[in-house]
């Protein structure tokens, strides 16, 4: 009688062996109970697990061996569902499982190691959340944190406040380090500087930015974060810029210092800046300065400071918030021969992005909104005051939002965007009913504040040297004296600064009579390497490429972009170092003194660039 026809379907295992046929591996197995037979496939049998259940799982192995459902047992119930039966063949199972699960348990070794915290790694977190967050130093010592760390590291300690001292110095140390050892290599830099006043504390800040010259990313740290005491005069000013700069060894590659507009940096730039030939306009008191800049500065201060670039960002916000209100006071004087007081905007662009968000509310929603805010219903002329406000001024917010981006912000942007600006303005002239006066004010307003930037020829090189732009901003006539300035400024660049696209065979090579002969001057290698430049320049100015890539194939104009747009067009990066959430608030309860605070705002900024790992 065969196996097949003796068996039925719910015949387990022990059933068929005892029916006298020739007995299988599984017979002295200890798990053969997780499993049901079902039918015979050759030297194989069929059986079906009942861990599985209620899913039928049908499974094939050998008559001479158990592996395969092992291995089952092992992958999918692997714990406390597979049990092994006592009485049965447990000298041979554990010969057979001794291997597997030595390999386990080795398995489950390792993971519990990677996993497991050790001091180091505790000491390393606690370091990294008081920094990230600006936390006070005295939070180590509560009782409450001291509970959370042991019991969440099972019995490990929270560091106390001298050992976070030590590692706030050494972590500050070797951020410093890391971050002078990267500012060597680099050719061309820019700074931010700024003031800010909160909690009746003035602090100086400034920032360093640079281009990377294998992939153009824009890298960006945080040189300074000082208190500033008592009484701040010009020199006091030009002193901490000068003395950061050499702190950091980059006097001699800073292109240019980013300030804001009517700040005491321009009077100051104006007294020291190597170059500087500001005119007296627009040089007023920085609103955010708590103290008084008075004195002259002294005579024998030997400061020389890099030129200074005005804040394009600014200059769009005081036509905003000047130029536009300078419209209507001024009628306001001819009509009523009154003066009027203009409230101070602090940020324009989030009072423009909060007008565009109620004239983007259904009609539902705004009669809803009123009635909660218990004010007058707004009328269809205020509505549509407020959607052509909101459609007026799209272009000049975005191109706000454009000079405030860090990381793809260079200072060749700058001009094609005022003049797209103008154009899409005086687009919309024609169309506008309440607007069409403010348009032409604004348009005027443009011309005045960046007519120094126009006429600038560094802003033009940045410009042309850019691949979105290249010469197509300009005028027809003026390309070919374009074209002339870039030869003439790629002429000048430092040959060992050069990585042509190909490099040149080894002259010290003697493979060819040509090679041993010299023939006349050198008059016209100086020719040839002239003509180079301007083939060059040729190839780039008709190139269509808009991608930064481009200009690896064209070694001469990518140093010009390096040297030209490492300047930002803004202050936003030193003013995003002030507006850190909660660093100057949290400052005044945390009880740091100035300096442990200013280490801990550098550590806190420079993370992205420098490793915040302490020993």
């Amino acid at each position: 009688m065969s196996i097949t026809a003796e068996i039925t379907s719910g015949m387990d295992v022990d059933h068929h062996e005892s029916s006298g046929e020739t007995k299988s591996a599984m017979h002295t197995w200890r798990y053969r109970h997780h499993f049901t037979y079902k039918a015979d496939q050759g030297k194989n049998i069929i059986v079906q697990c009942n861990l599985c259940l209620p899913r039928v799982n049908l499974l094939s192995t050998s008559k001479t061996s158990t592996s395969n459902l092992k291995k089952h047992l092992d992958r999918t119930h692997l714990g406390c569902e597979a049990r092994p039966d006592v009485k049965r063949g447990r000298r041979k199972e554990e010969h057979n499982g001794d291997e597997s699960r030595h390999c386990q348990l080795k398995k489950l070794k390792a993971e519990i190691i990677s996993k497991c915290m050790t001091q180091t790694k505790i000491d390393q977190l606690i370091f990294n959340f008081i920094v990230e967050d600006c936390q006070s130093f005295y939070v180590l010592e509560q009782p409450g944190f001291k509970k959370l760390v042991s019991g969440l590291t099972d019995g490990l300690k929270s560091m106390d406040r001298v050992t976070l001292f030590t590692k706030v110095d050494q972590g500050f140390s070797r951020m410093r380090e890391e971050l002078m050892a990267k500012l060597t290599n680099i050719q061309y830099v820019c700074t931010t500087a700024d003031i800010w006043t909160a909690n009746s504390r003035s602090f100086f800040g400034m920032t360093c930015h640079w281009i990377d010259t294998q992939s153009l990313e824009r890298k960006s740290a945080a040189l300074g974060f000082a208190r500033l005491q008592g009484r701040i005069t010009h020199d006091t000013i030009a002193g901490r810029i000068h003395d950061i700069h050499v702190a950091y060894n980059i006097e001699s590659k800073v292109q240019t210092t980013v300030t804001d507009n009517g700040s005491p940096f321009i009077s100051v730039f104006k007294e020291f800046a190597v170059d500087g030939q500001e005119s007296d306009d627009d040089i007023g008191f920085y609103e955010n300065v708590s103290a008084v800049l008075e004195g002259e500065p002294e005579q024998d201060m030997l400061l020389f400071l890099p030129t200074v670039q005005r804040c394009a960002s600014h200059m769009l916000e005081q036509i905003v918030t000047e130029d536009f209100w300078q419209v209507g006071m001024d009628a306001a004087e001819e009509i009523g021969k009154m003066a009027l007081v203009v409230p101070a905007v602090i940020r324009w662009n989030v009072e423009y992005c909060a007008v565009q968000k109620i004239v983007s509310l259904s009609e539902r929603e705004l009669t809803e909104l009123c009635a909660r805010l218990e004010v007058p219903r707004m009328q269809p002329e205020e509505m549509a005051f407020l959607k052509e406000y909101v459609t007026v001024f799209h272009p000049l917010a975005f191109a706000l939002e454009l000079f405030q981006a860090e990381q793809k912000c260079y200072l060749g942007l700058v001009v094609p965007t005022v003049l797209s600006l103008k154009n899409k303005l005086n687009e919309q002239k024609d169309a506008a009913t309440y607007f069409g006066d403010v348009i032409n004010a604004i348009v005027v307003a443009i011309d005045v504040r960046f007519q120094e930037l126009f006429a600038s020829t560094e802003a033009k090189i940045a410009t042309a040297t850019t691949p979105q732009f290249r010469l197509w901003w300009m005028a027809a006539s003026d390309r070919e004296e374009m074209c002339s300035l870039l030869a003439t400024e790629a002429s000048q660049i430092d040959p060992c600064t050069i990585v042509e696209a190909n490099t040149s065979r080894n002259l010290s090579t003697i493979e060819s009579e040509d090679d041993f002969f010299s023939y006349g001057s050198p008059k016209p290698t100086v020719q040839i390497q002239q003509r180079g430049v301007v083939d060059e320049i040729r190839k780039y100015v008709e190139g269509t490429g808009k991608s930064l890539e481009c200009l690896q194939d064209f070694p001469r104009v990518k140093q010009l972009f390096l040297k030209y747009n490492t300047t930002l067009p803004s202050t936003a990066p030193v003013q995003r170092l002030f507006s850190q959430k909660g660093n100057l608030v949290t400052s005044q309860r945390n009880f740091l003194t100035d300096d442990y605070f200013e280490r801990i705002q550098l550590l806190r900024y420079n993370s992205n660039v420098c490793t915040l790992v302490t020993e």
